[in-house]
């Protein structure tokens, strides 16, 4: 109960604090490794497969130190990449522009002094006919796996 609370506060900030950005983000109380497995089998259970994980909290700690940054952005962060054959498929056929939007990217990140608290964030798309399937299979998964 307590976690499906903090999903619906999560959802409820991330919609105010992410409108305007490009972004959606939610708040999933747990450990940063099972919300990353949860994420990973929610993508799997769409019979879709993660490409790549993308270690992106520490690069930006490394390049960090190379310029001479100290700020901690996360405790952690990652960005998962994946595709659909099928909806990527669908969406350039409507328009070879939307090339643009694939592959799928969900990012999960922990920010320092907020203990216990994970976020799934990704892009918002263009609400247009084609793009509205891609966009529904990614909300799907951040859903199933803030569970």
């Amino acid at each position: 109960m307590t976690r499906v609370l903090a999903v619906l506060l999560g959802l409820f900030l991330s919609l105010s604090a992410a409108a305007g950005d490009g972004a959606s983000v939610v708040a999933v109380n747990g450990k940063f490794a099972d919300v990353k497995d949860d994420l990973v089998a929610a993508i799997e259970q769409r019979g879709l497969l993660v490409n790549s994980t993308s270690h992106v909290g520490d690069m930006l700690e490394r390049t960090g130190r190379d310029l001479g940054k100290t700020k901690r952005i996360y405790d952690r962060a990652e960005v998962v990449e994946f595709c659909s054959a099928a909806a990527s498929r669908a969406m350039t056929e409507a328009d070879p522009r939307n090339l643009v939007y694939c592959p799928y990217t969900i990012a999960i990140y922990s920010l320092p002094g907020k203990p216990g608290v994970v976020y799934l964030a990704h892009r918002r798309y263009p609400q247009t006919a084609a793009l509205k399937p891609v966009a529904d299979l990614i909300a799907g998964i951040v859903a199933d796996a803030s569970k």
